[in-house]
């Protein structure tokens, strides 16, 4: 009688996947441990690595600082949270997840440890249009590439991005070799986001003649110009669009109206100034461009839940508390 063949084990393709998955979370667990240590020295501000654009923050960022505008960039959270409310959205960022923004926005955030008790960490970039162009010259035009409506949103990392993100962070280590890494490892983390969700969105920096583009030109005017008259057809025509045009494709990609954008930056900017003791109620509300001292109190607290002297009086004490 001929010998039984031993029966080969069956794997089912369910099986075969969560398998891949288990050891790809393991990997990327592994990741964000090595990320976690190599930028366990920021503290709880803007932190330089020695890495051009590469920045790094840890802790409990003073709410004033996280109420600001936020220039285009890439930010990955390590540990912890992060909400930041833009216009009527609320976006809310686990560690695991990165934020792209491609305009600079005024945006009011706050951070949260992890649920261990351990800081806040994250690490970010700042885009540059002309590195992302370069980048784009070097890659197909994706068929059927379609073009962002929104300025801002959140995503889960994958361990592609985290595997560029980590050869990055390395450098800190190896300064004499940021000179000639540093271009290349920034190359594949915008690869990565590329080929993630945030494609479209980090393409049309890069593009010169996109509805963002153009949109983010009368976005640095604005932004210039922050405390004079804005008149929305002369925007609009700097933007190359019709007023009813240009007014939708800024809300949809900042989530604010022209005139709520500029007067959160009148705002952000009062803000700051009073803080600092640059001057009095009445004299910066004049300064960042309000003719109404009483209109200017009555937008403060509308966005910071309280009039200008006192939440000024908060800060600081919380700043005395903290020093």
């Amino acid at each position: 009688m001929p010998a039984r063949s031993c029966p080969k084990p069956a794997y089912s393709c369910f099986s075969l996947a969560w398998y891949g998955r288990v050891r790809d979370n393991l990997t990327m667990e592994t990741t964000l441990g090595e990320l976690r240590r190599l930028a366990s020295g920021a503290v709880n501000r803007r932190t330089e690595t020695g890495i051009p654009r590469v920045a790094m923050v840890q802790g409990k960022v003073p709410e004033h600082e996280l109420s600001a505008v936020y220039e285009p960039m890439l930010n990955v959270i390590l540990r912890g949270s992060k909400t930041l409310t833009v216009g009527d959205r609320v976006l809310h960022y686990d560690a695991a997840t990165y934020f792209v923004m491609s305009v600079g926005l005024p945006a009011i955030g706050q951070v949260r440890p992890a649920a261990t008790g351990e800081p806040y960490l994250a690490v970010s970039l700042t885009l540059q249009p002309r590195i992302i162009a370069d980048l784009l010259s070097d890659l197909p035009v994706p068929a059927g590439g379609r073009f962002s409506e929104c300025g801002f949103s959140v995503a889960p990392v994958t361990a592609e991005l985290l595997d560029a993100w980590l050869r990055m962070l390395r450098l800190m280590q190896r300064p004499c070799e940021i000179p000639a890494l540093a271009p290349v490892y920034e190359r594949e983390i915008l690869f990565r986001v590329l080929q993630g969700p945030h494609g479209a969105m980090l393409r049309d920096i890069g593009l010169p003649d996109t509805a963002l583009s153009r949109v983010n030109n009368a976005i640095h005017w604005i932004r210039q110009n922050f405390d004079a008259a804005l008149r929305i057809e002369t925007l609009a025509e700097r933007a190359a669009m019709s007023p009813s045009a240009f007014h939708r494709h800024f809300k949809a990609v900042t989530a604010l109206s022209p005139l709520q954008y500029q007067k959160r930056i009148r705002l952000l900017r009062a803000r700051a100034l009073l803080i600092a003791g640059e001057g009095n109620v009445t004299g910066i509300a004049s300064d960042v461009g309000y003719e109404s001292p009483t209109q200017f109190s009555r937008e403060y607290a509308r966005l910071f839940g309280m009039p200008p002297s006192k939440d000024v009086a908060t800060v600081i004490a919380s700043l005395t508390a903290a020093a």
